[in-house]
Protein backbone atom coordinates (compact mmCIF):
# COMPACT_ATOMS: atom_id res chain seq x y z
CA UNK A 1 0.00 0.00 0.00
CA UNK A 2 2.83 2.42 1.26
CA UNK A 3 4.73 1.52 -2.77
CA UNK A 4 0.80 2.33 -4.48
CA UNK A 5 0.45 5.90 -2.55
CA UNK A 6 4.12 7.04 -2.85
CA UNK A 7 3.80 5.70 -6.88
CA UNK A 8 0.27 8.02 -7.15
CA UNK A 9 2.57 11.06 -5.25
CA UNK A 10 5.20 11.18 -7.90
CA UNK A 11 2.49 10.51 -10.37
CA UNK A 12 0.53 13.89 -9.11
CA UNK A 13 3.67 15.60 -8.51
CA UNK A 14 4.78 15.50 -11.75
CA UNK A 15 1.63 16.13 -13.42
CA UNK A 16 1.91 19.56 -10.47
CA UNK A 17 4.97 20.12 -12.20
CA UNK A 18 4.00 19.91 -15.99
CA UNK A 19 0.97 22.38 -15.51
CA UNK A 20 3.32 24.79 -14.36
CA UNK A 21 5.86 24.52 -16.85
CA UNK A 22 2.98 25.07 -19.14
CA UNK A 23 1.55 27.54 -17.47
CA UNK A 24 4.95 29.96 -17.50
CA UNK A 25 4.99 29.09 -20.94
CA UNK A 26 1.67 30.21 -21.51
CA UNK A 27 2.20 33.81 -19.34
CA UNK A 28 5.02 34.84 -21.21
CA UNK A 29 4.11 34.75 -25.51
CA UNK A 30 7.48 36.61 -26.89
CA UNK A 31 6.14 38.24 -30.58
CA UNK A 32 8.58 39.30 -32.88
CA UNK A 33 7.00 41.99 -35.39
CA UNK A 34 7.36 40.87 -39.02
CA UNK A 35 7.24 44.38 -40.55
CA UNK A 36 9.66 46.39 -38.25
CA UNK A 37 12.82 46.53 -36.81
CA UNK A 38 11.61 45.52 -33.25
CA UNK A 39 10.61 42.94 -31.10
CA UNK A 40 8.46 42.75 -28.26
CA UNK A 41 7.22 40.03 -25.88
CA UNK A 42 3.91 40.25 -25.10
CA UNK A 43 3.09 38.89 -21.57
CA UNK A 44 0.00 36.96 -21.82
CA UNK A 45 -2.20 35.27 -24.67
CA UNK A 46 -4.88 37.73 -24.27
CA UNK A 47 -2.25 39.90 -26.38
CA UNK A 48 -2.46 39.58 -30.07
CA UNK A 49 -1.07 41.25 -32.57
CA UNK A 50 -3.63 42.69 -35.02
CA UNK A 51 -2.00 43.88 -39.11
CA UNK A 52 -3.24 47.53 -39.86
CA UNK A 53 -2.82 48.51 -43.09
CA UNK A 54 -2.41 51.83 -44.42
CA UNK A 55 -1.59 53.40 -47.75
CA UNK A 56 2.47 53.90 -46.45
CA UNK A 57 3.27 50.99 -44.07
CA UNK A 58 2.08 48.12 -43.09
CA UNK A 59 2.12 48.56 -39.34
CA UNK A 60 0.74 45.92 -36.37
CA UNK A 61 -1.26 47.27 -33.23
CA UNK A 62 -1.72 44.76 -30.31
CA UNK A 63 -4.97 44.05 -28.68
CA UNK A 64 -5.57 43.11 -25.19
CA UNK A 65 -8.47 41.11 -25.74
CA UNK A 66 -10.77 44.09 -27.17
CA UNK A 67 -9.57 47.49 -27.61
CA UNK A 68 -11.04 49.46 -24.30
CA UNK A 69 -9.49 46.52 -22.69
CA UNK A 70 -6.08 47.67 -23.52
CA UNK A 71 -4.91 48.76 -26.82
CA UNK A 72 -0.92 49.21 -28.38
CA UNK A 73 0.42 51.36 -31.25
CA UNK A 74 3.70 51.33 -32.00
CA UNK A 75 5.94 53.88 -34.15
CA UNK A 76 9.06 55.46 -35.08
CA UNK A 77 9.71 59.19 -34.95
CA UNK A 78 12.80 60.97 -36.02
CA UNK A 79 13.60 63.82 -33.86
CA UNK A 80 16.34 66.96 -34.22
CA UNK A 81 19.33 65.89 -32.74
CA UNK A 82 19.68 67.39 -29.28
CA UNK A 83 16.17 66.92 -28.54
CA UNK A 84 15.41 65.97 -25.16
CA UNK A 85 13.32 63.07 -25.06
CA UNK A 86 11.36 65.01 -22.16
CA UNK A 87 10.78 67.86 -24.80
CA UNK A 88 9.51 65.53 -27.35
CA UNK A 89 6.92 64.04 -25.26
CA UNK A 90 5.21 67.28 -23.76
CA UNK A 91 5.39 69.04 -27.17
CA UNK A 92 3.67 66.03 -28.73
CA UNK A 93 1.28 66.09 -26.00
CA UNK A 94 0.59 69.68 -26.63
CA UNK A 95 0.15 69.06 -30.75
CA UNK A 96 -0.98 65.78 -30.54
CA UNK A 97 -2.98 64.27 -27.39
CA UNK A 98 -4.63 67.59 -26.08
CA UNK A 99 -7.39 67.81 -28.30
CA UNK A 100 -8.83 64.60 -27.06
CA UNK A 101 -12.39 65.23 -25.11
CA UNK A 102 -11.53 65.67 -21.25
CA UNK A 103 -7.87 65.73 -21.93
CA UNK A 104 -5.90 66.18 -18.44
CA UNK A 105 -1.95 65.67 -18.56
CA UNK A 106 -0.21 63.40 -16.21
CA UNK A 107 3.21 63.21 -14.98
CA UNK A 108 6.14 61.81 -16.93
CA UNK A 109 8.75 59.59 -15.49
CA UNK A 110 11.80 58.13 -16.39
CA UNK A 111 11.76 54.60 -17.59
CA UNK A 112 14.52 51.77 -18.20
CA UNK A 113 13.92 48.56 -20.09
CA UNK A 114 16.62 47.70 -22.89
CA UNK A 115 16.11 51.47 -24.28
CA UNK A 116 15.69 53.73 -21.63
CA UNK A 117 13.04 57.05 -22.00
CA UNK A 118 10.10 58.64 -20.42
CA UNK A 119 6.70 58.16 -19.96
CA UNK A 120 3.59 60.55 -20.27
CA UNK A 121 0.54 59.46 -18.53
CA UNK A 122 -2.29 61.40 -19.28
CA UNK A 123 -6.54 60.93 -19.10
CA UNK A 124 -9.56 61.44 -21.33
CA UNK A 125 -13.06 60.71 -22.39
CA UNK A 126 -14.27 58.92 -25.41
CA UNK A 127 -18.10 58.17 -25.72
CA UNK A 128 -18.90 59.78 -22.18
CA UNK A 129 -16.24 57.02 -20.65
CA UNK A 130 -13.21 57.60 -18.94
CA UNK A 131 -9.88 56.53 -20.80
CA UNK A 132 -6.31 56.46 -20.10
CA UNK A 133 -3.13 56.61 -21.88
CA UNK A 134 0.21 55.63 -21.13
CA UNK A 135 2.67 56.66 -23.80
CA UNK A 136 6.40 55.33 -23.21
CA UNK A 137 9.39 57.42 -25.46
CA UNK A 138 12.03 55.22 -25.91
CA UNK A 139 15.31 56.32 -27.47
CA UNK A 140 17.41 54.21 -29.91
CA UNK A 141 19.64 56.99 -30.45
CA UNK A 142 20.76 60.43 -30.67
CA UNK A 143 17.69 60.97 -33.82
CA UNK A 144 16.26 58.11 -33.32
CA UNK A 145 12.66 57.90 -30.40
CA UNK A 146 10.14 54.69 -30.76
CA UNK A 147 6.62 55.51 -29.47
CA UNK A 148 4.51 52.80 -27.76
CA UNK A 149 1.46 54.09 -27.31
CA UNK A 150 -0.96 52.42 -24.71
CA UNK A 151 -4.88 53.52 -24.92
CA UNK A 152 -7.68 51.82 -22.43
CA UNK A 153 -10.28 52.69 -20.43
CA UNK A 154 -9.26 54.31 -17.47
CA UNK A 155 -9.65 51.31 -14.85
CA UNK A 156 -8.01 48.62 -16.99
CA UNK A 157 -5.33 50.55 -18.07
CA UNK A 158 -4.32 51.06 -14.56
CA UNK A 159 -4.74 47.17 -13.54
CA UNK A 160 -2.56 46.02 -16.45
CA UNK A 161 0.41 48.96 -15.67
CA UNK A 162 2.72 46.09 -14.66
CA UNK A 163 1.74 44.63 -18.32
CA UNK A 164 2.26 47.74 -20.64
CA UNK A 165 5.53 47.90 -18.09
CA UNK A 166 6.60 44.69 -18.89
CA UNK A 167 6.12 45.01 -22.89
CA UNK A 168 7.47 48.30 -22.96
CA UNK A 169 11.10 46.45 -20.99
CA UNK A 170 10.73 43.72 -23.62
CA UNK A 171 10.94 46.27 -26.18
CA UNK A 172 14.41 45.84 -28.58
CA UNK A 173 15.61 46.30 -31.52
CA UNK A 174 16.49 43.82 -34.50
CA UNK A 175 20.21 43.49 -34.93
Amino acid sequence: MSMRRTTKLFACALALIACGAAAAAAQEQPHTSETDEYAIELPSEVWKAVPRPDSEHRHLEFVNGVRPDGYLLVRRDVVEGGTKLQEFARAEADTKLRYKPGFVVGKDERFSGRLSGVVLNYEYTHGGKPMAGRVYYLQADGRTVYVLHFTGLRDKLQRIQNQTDAIARSFRLKQ
